[in-house]
């Protein structure tokens, strides 16, 4: 079993940064893939970007791509989100999840726990 617990949201100007993190405790972290997702109000959840246990493979949507950076301590059981440039269209609740394999997936399905999510929201 892994638990997740998310922090670091908030509301920020567009144009602003922001970290997330992602604590993980339990058996196993530091053999487990992670991601990042994200859920608008209405809309389905969607990847943001997801990293290989060792942190040597990440992954990341198109929307996002140049703008976040994933990256993971495993010495300290936790993972990370580096968003920068902001935009209204990232708001959202955002999600950490870990899978039972080393290997990154981009499917929400891939994944086997989640956190709480954590809301970000990006004004204008």
């Amino acid at each position: 079993q892994v638990q997740l617990v998310e922090s670091g949201g908030g509301l920020v100007q567009a144009g602003g940064s922001l970290r997330l993190s992602c604590v993980a405790s339990g058996r196993a972290f530091g053999r487990a893939a992670m991601g990042w997702f994200r859920q608008a109000p209405g809309k389905e959840r969607e990847f943001v970007a997801a990293i290989s246990w060792r942190g040597g493979s990440t992954y990341y949507a198109d929307s996002v791509k140049g703008r976040f950076t994933i990256s993971r301590d495993n010495a300290k059981n936790t993972m990370y989100l580096r968003m920068n440039s902001l935009k209204p269209e990232d708001t959202a609740v955002y999600y950490c999840a870990a899978r039972s394999t080393v290997v990154a997936g981009v499917s929400q399905f891939d994944y086997d726990y989640w956190g709480q999510g954590t809301q970000v929201t990006v004004s204008l």
